[in-house]
């Protein structure tokens, strides 16, 4: 078993790894001598990683948020003129991807917002009052009343929302009305923004999660609308943290986790979804798809679930559940239950759960 010292101090090293020179924020630098080889490459920039890497950062002292939000405004190719992130981008900005996900820009916001309030300074976000604006407007563009306008998708990039639909990713409409609430918090005056406009989408957008609960099963559907997508998905920890929907007691919340528990996590190990096939094994670049393994974030996404719902010990044994699997201090993006298959490893985003579940974990000496 890795200590947390150990892998506190690793996270450090693969965070500054991360970090480019630009102040671009990859979600594994993949150049990297303890990269392996026979995975899929992941040395583009996630903007939904990146946010969660800068939040980590804040609570470990490293100084890469402010020139990542710069990195956002001045070099993410279509921001300046759409107000939103798409699916992945090279490090110098180039799209890497067409697929929207409007979870990136709410999650954008919600670091930027964390960035600022963690250093007491909520006023100074306004240096970046430019990529606020432009990001909140743009979710705002793009949705109506119940639903977004255009094709959306979800985190995991596999399932799409269509307008004739009227079908949300739940996580997504926890993300945007997050980012949307953060970015009111961040500027004070009417003038700095359509505030009115953006706690209006974001108050719809919630009410619309609202109608995501499905009563006769018990928990949040990933996916609603005209038709809906009934399996359990591990991303629905979202809307308690850090999206703040709802809080850890609320009953459907509560019922929800559950169903998680019952369905998608195995020996210890919590999964995305039921019957998930991806796990970026590949052999000459290409993807083997033998089934996916269980993801470390996600056991430290649920242990930071049971830290706020004041269960300490079901939180720690979900968050030492990965570190009793490491035999290096780097945590891949998923944990098998084989030899054979490979993952992506170390994932940026692993270690930055990692942090935040230490964080909400313990107040003492690690920190």
């Amino acid at each position: 078993m890795i200590n947390e010292e150990e892998l506190l101090t690793s996270t450090k090293r693969i965070i500054k790894d991360a970090s480019v020179e630009n102040g671009a924020i990859v979600a594994a630098n993949s150049d990297k001598p303890y990269y392996p080889r026979d995975v899929s490459p992941y040395r583009y920039v996630w903007v939904r990683d990146a946010a969660f890497t800068c939040v980590a950062a804040d609570l470990l002292g490293i100084a890469i948020q402010e020139d990542f939000f710069q990195w956002c405004l001045e070099r993410a190719e279509g921001f300046d003129r759409e107000g939103i992130f798409l699916q992945k981008y090279y490090t110098n900005g180039a799209k890497a991807s067409d697929q929207f996900q409007p979870d990136q820009t709410g999650t954008l916001l919600w670091a930027v917002w964390h960035h600022y309030s963690y250093r007491r300074r909520l006023e100074d976000a306004r240096e970046f009052k430019d990529l606020i604006v432009k990001a909140a407007d743009g979710i705002c563009n793009r949705w109506y009343r119940t639903h977004f306008v255009v094709q959306t998708y979800d985190l995991w990039e596999e399932r799409s929302t269509f307008p004739d639909l009227e079908d949300n990713h739940t996580y997504s409409l926890a993300a945007c009305a997050r980012g949307l609430r953060c970015a009111d918090a961040m500027l004070d005056t009417e003038t700095e923004g359509d505030k009115k406009r953006w706690l209006r989408c974001a108050e719809e957008m919630e009410e619309r999660i609202n109608k995501g609960y499905n009563a006769k099963k018990g928990y949040f559907m990933r996916t609603f609308g005209m038709l809906n997508d009934e399996t359990v998905d591990a991303s629905l920890l979202g809307l308690v943290y850090p999206f703040e929907v709802f809080t850890t007691d609320e009953p459907r919340m509560v019922s929800t986790v559950r169903a998680m528990e019952q369905k998608i996590i195995e020996h210890g190990g919590v999964h995305r979804y039921e019957k998930d096939v991806y796990d970026g094994w590949t052999q000459a670049g290409v993807l083997r798809s033998k089934g996916a393994g269980a993801w470390p974030l996600l056991n430290f996404w649920l242990s930071i679930y049971y830290a706020l719902k004041r269960e300490a010990a079901k939180a720690r044994q979900y968050h030492e559940w990965v570190l009793q699997r490491l035999d290096s201090p780097y945590i891949p993006e998923q944990i098998f239950d084989n030899s054979l298959q490979r993952s992506v490893c170390p994932l940026v985003w692993s270690h930055a759960m990692f942090v935040l579940s230490t964080h909400y974990l313990t107040t003492e000496s690690v920190w």
